[in-house]
């Protein structure tokens, strides 16, 4: 016969009644006391003059004060001010008007110099006119082909010749940019034009636009430069300039002896040398400087100075007074004229 075990639980009591009973057994806190904040230290005073800040004391700020006559207080900037808007019309359009042809065409009478504005030729299509003004178009105004010019320059020393695109030097690796050497090419404007010039043209700015520099000279060296828009001269500087007399005035600081003028001729003809034709002859002479005149043929860099060297002689100054049958003549150094129409190389 098998017996049978019980298992008794414990009882568990209802939880409105434990929950009094947990509370009494924590231990209760003590109740905390409730302090005043520390009374702050007493303000002090600004900082008397002269007197160094002590430790942990901020040093005294002295506040901006305004310029005599201005306001107290940041000033405020100015409000921008719009571009004033030109008035008047476009002269192209006023030429559209007063020849009666399109806009390309009117645009082409005033870049070739044919418009004037109150007795002033102006270029520019988009130039303001007033109802007022008076525009005139010139009785020679064609729409042929626009005149192409020739400039004869008389080059500064150490300047480019303007056969150069690039004046600009480029600086060092790690050194300064050195300043970059004058070109010939920008006296080519209105204020440059010899004063003495035999054609009395004036001075357009599309003139100074593609031009062809074909003839070098020296940077150190002065004289004649040429500069065209002409095809034509172009073609007759490239092609034939082995075959142009080039003029050079020679100047030595000191007298040049026969001799010393033979040994030039000897270099100039020694086969040994193999150089370009050339002859050098005497232009003036005093006992403390000389003259010399050099004519070649074509134009060849240099030459002069590499056989003045191997005689021993050195170059003060040198200059191209001609170019074929163009002659510098009494041009001033850094003014220009144009080539006139009877002048051929």
């Amino acid at each position: 016969m098998t017996t049978r075990k019980t298992l008794t639980l414990p009882t568990r009591a209802p939880a409105s009644q434990a929950a009094p009973a947990a509370k009494a057994a924590r231990p209760s806190k003590p109740a905390a006391t409730r302090t005043s904040p520390a009374p702050k230290p007493p303000a002090r005073g600004p900082r008397p003059e002269g007197r160094p800040p002590r430790s942990g004391e901020r040093p005294a700020h002295r506040s901006a004060k305004p310029a005599p006559g201005m306001p107290a207080g940041k000033p405020r900037r100015p409000a921008p001010v719009a571009p004033a808007v030109p008035s008047g019309e476009r002269l192209s359009k006023r030429v559209m008007q007063l020849a009666g042809c399109s806009r390309s065409e009117a645009e082409q009478y005033i870049v070739s110099g044919f418009v004037s504005v109150q007795g002033q030729v102006v270029e520019e299509p988009g130039y303001r006119v007033d109802d007022t003004a008076s525009v005139t178009l010139s009785p020679d105004a064609t729409l042929l082909a626009p005149q192409e010019v020739s400039f004869v320059l008389h080059k500064p020393p150490q300047w480019l010749d303007g056969v150069e695109s690039d004046s600009a030097p480029r600086a060092p690796a790690g050194g300064r940019k050195p300043a970059a050497t004058p070109n010939a090419r920008t006296l080519l404007v209105a204020e440059k034009q010899w004063a003495q010039d035999p054609t009395q043209q004036a001075f357009l700015k599309r003139f100074a636009k593609h031009l062809d520099a074909c003839v070098p000279l020296e940077t150190g060296a002065s004289g004649l430069v040429v500069f065209t828009q002409d095809w034509r001269v172009t073609r007759k500087l490239e092609e034939h300039l082995g075959e142009m007399e080039h003029e050079y005035m020679v100047d030595i600081a000191q007298a040049v002896t026969p001799e010393q003028l033979q040994a030039i001729t000897r270099v100039l003809k020694d086969p040994r040398e193999n150089l370009p034709f050339a002859k050098a002859s005497l232009s003036s002479n005093t006992p403390t400087s000389t003259r010399l005149r050099f004519a070649v043929k074509g134009a060849h860099p240099g030459l002069i100075a590499y056989v003045l060297g191997k005689v021993g002689l050195p170059i003060t100054a040198l200059q191209r007074t001609r170019l074929g049958r163009v002659a510098l003549g009494q041009l001033p150094v850094g003014q220009w004229r144009y080539l006139a129409g009877y002048e051929k190389f």
